[in-house]
């Protein structure tokens, strides 16, 4: 007989979410060694350096190595955005932000090189909120680079559940690429 399995917890939908805006640029990490002494940079796929760039991501990191360092061992996710990527936002410069809204919300918490994915709502899961938020960004524009006026949509954390979904003000019930 095979090893038994147990079925898995089941978390209920009616708990907490955070939405965040989604920012439209590449998926980018931070890979901080257990030691707290070594960097790498990494796309959403791959690890990235010097001569395998993904928008100037690895130098940007290379740059700010010492200060990134500070983020402590792990990886550190986040969207790496702006001038001539995706969208742009309107911006003369690339920005990183952090997705982990719990560990680096606070501005005291992160390095200074760093933001972090602006929370518009946080509270009771509910689709209503989803779609007011939505519709905030489509008729407001981004709160991340407020002035841009197309603002790609938002990503919701479940946080019993731990699973993150996206809702995009555009084309959502397509593919991306489609």
């Amino acid at each position: 007989m095979d090893e038994f399995k147990s079925f898995v917890k089941i978390p209920r939908l009616s708990r907490n979410i955070v939405v965040t805006e989604k920012i439209d640029g590449t998926n980018a990490q931070i890979i901080v060694s257990d030691d707290g002494k070594e960097l790498q940079a990494g796309s959403r796929t791959k690890y990235i350096d010097l001569k395998n760039d993904n928008f100037g991501f690895a130098k940007w990191v290379e740059e700010h190595k010492e200060e990134l360092l500070t983020l402590g061992p792990g990886r550190h996710f986040g969207e790496w955005w702006g001038l001539g990527i995706q969208r742009g936002y309107g911006l003369k410069e690339k920005r990183f932000s952090l997705f982990n809204t719990a560990l680096w919300g606070k501005d005291e918490t992160r390095p200074k090189c760093c933001g972090v994915v602006p929370v518009i709502y946080e509270g009771p899961f509910s689709t209503t909120v989803i779609d007011i938020v939505l519709d905030k960004l489509a008729n407001g524009g981004s709160v991340a680079s407020p002035g841009f006026m197309k603002p790609e949509g938002v990503v919701i954390f479940h946080t019993a559940g731990g699973y993150l979904f996206k809702k995009t003000i555009e084309k959502d019930d397509q593919h991306k690429g489609e």
